[in-house]
């Protein structure tokens, strides 16, 4: 992916997730034609390295549904090289509205930043809220790759955005950008996560269509589908670990 413009960006809005069968993806593409488009990228292979307390702190109260939660990640467009930028986000979820803060980078620098070794961008507010994110925290150390294979879709002169996320999977070793795009697959073969990102109200002829095909909201969080099936497997101890 090349270089964005913007490297800083900072988001605020409602995402609805949906988890769909294939037939029903068949059937959303086919009825979102004239008023939706696929962006300029296409389908792309995304991964995102999340990081963790080495006690799975933020993972824990994640899939505890708090009212307020907060996770960190570091995101790559198809396989990273220590040139390639890399994005590091910061995502918080309180009352039902994501708040997005996220800085372009690459693998080296954010390194060192985990490392304690410096800020992750020239200064300013986005800055000050990962510093302090990681500082909070102490020790963030990678914990579980989250993979997909995204299309997404955009409302002309709007501000609607969907995407539909295929073949979502995870790898809790291997906790590299630069290896592979290979995982355990979350979902039963064939099926995907659509995620419906509105920053008001949803659209009348989008819930129609959702309607007419019976697609209902989920509560899924792909990193707390991962934990459960593997990191909890791994250390059952932690299921009884006070979350904070």
């Amino acid at each position: 992916m090349a270089e964005v413009a913007n490297p800083i960006v900072v988001m605020k809005r409602f995402e609805l997730k949906y988890l769909i069968s294939p037939e029903q993806a068949d059937f959303f593409r086919e009825r979102i034609k004239g008023h939706m488009e696929p962006d300029a990228f296409g389908k792309t292979s995304i991964a995102s390295l999340y990081y963790d307390t080495p006690d799975y702190r933020l993972i824990r109260t994640s899939i505890e549904k708090p009212p307020f939660k907060e996770k960190i990640r570091l995101r790559s467009y198809g396989l990273a090289t220590d040139s390639s930028p890399v994005f590091l986000e910061l995502k918080r979820k309180s009352e039902g509205i994501v708040y997005k803060r996220r800085v372009q980078s690459t693998l080296p620098l954010v390194k060192r930043f985990f490392d304690g070794l410096g800020d992750i961008c020239a200064g300013g507010q986005i800055n000050r809220e990962i510093v302090y994110f990681r500082d909070y925290y102490k020790t963030l150390v990678p914990a579980c790759l989250i993979i997909y294979d995204r299309t997404a879709y955009f409302e002309p002169g709007g501000d609607l955005r969907l995407t539909i996320d295929e073949a979502p999977r995870y790898r809790t070793k291997d906790l590299d950008l630069k290896t592979s795009m290979e995982g355990t697959l979350l979902l039963p073969p064939g099926y995907s996560v659509l995620e419906i990102k509105v920053q008001q109200a949803m659209p009348l002829w989008l819930a129609s269509i959702l309607s007419d095909d019976k697609i209902r909201r989920a509560s899924f969080s792909k990193v707390g589908e991962a934990y459960k099936q593997q990191i909890l497997k791994q250390q059952p101890f932690i299921r009884t670990g006070a979350a904070i």
